[in-house]
């Protein structure tokens, strides 16, 4: 049963592996491995190093998020159930993706539109934003800060907040990415980002003075 409830994340996992091997022979020993924001190339390497890129984006994203639970040591991940299944697909999905899109943007000697990145990131932020208030209390995954893990309230307040967060910033993200050019999405996708990524951590803090003087 394992192995048949595994069977679809292995056949996502190996499919940059195929498309490599797909192409390797058409690729020339010097390949692209760096854009610019404007999608202009900017590094070249050995063909060989594009090996990298599924071994580092889908295989080790599985192999990790399949020995989180196992060794996380309140089990609270295990806790979770298919609810962690679910962030554990669509996060492999993800990085399958996008290590598709590299290979196939090495192979193609060109990226036709970067925002077709920040569109799958924006879903992606969707999706977490989706889960975030399921995520309990752990080492490994969610918003992780010296405050949230000493206080399960914390956690809790903080994850619900960072969850609207992450939900309104992806759809944000989705829309600009269809609407503005590449430069000024570029710059927005960072600051929104960057918000998204510090406002929870000052919260939790704020959180946990309340907790404390109560």
């Amino acid at each position: 049963m394992k192995l048949k409830k595994e069977l679809p994340l292995l056949i996502i996992v190996i499919l940059p592996f195929i498309y490599l091997a797909y192409i390797w022979n058409d690729l020339p020993k010097k390949v692209p491995i760096h854009w610019n924001g404007e999608g202009e190339i900017d590094g070249y390497d050995d063909k060989v190093s594009l090996i990298l890129i599924p071994i580092l984006l889908s295989l080790l994203t599985y192999v990790i998020l399949t020995l989180i639970p196992i060794i996380d040591p309140k089990g609270k991940i295990k806790n979770m159930g298919e609810k962690y299944e679910s962030i554990k697909f669509i996060l492999i999905f993800f990085m399958s993706f996008l290590a598709l899109f590299i290979l196939y943007s090495s192979h193609s000697q060109t990226i036709t539109n970067p925002n077709i990145l920040f569109i799958l990131i924006g879903f992606l932020f969707v999706f977490l934003g989706n889960y975030m208030k399921t995520i309990k209390p752990n080492y490994f995954i969610g918003i992780r800060t010296p405050w949230t893990l000493e206080n399960e309230t914390v956690w809790k307040r903080t994850h619900k907040l960072a969850g609207i967060m992450w939900f309104l910033a992806g759809i944000i993200i989705i829309i600009l990415s269809l609407i503005l050019g590449k430069r000024l999405n570029r710059i927005l996708f960072i600051v929104i980002t960057l918000i998204i990524s510090i406002v929870p951590i000052i919260y939790s803090y704020i959180q946990f003075k309340k907790q404390e003087i109560s």
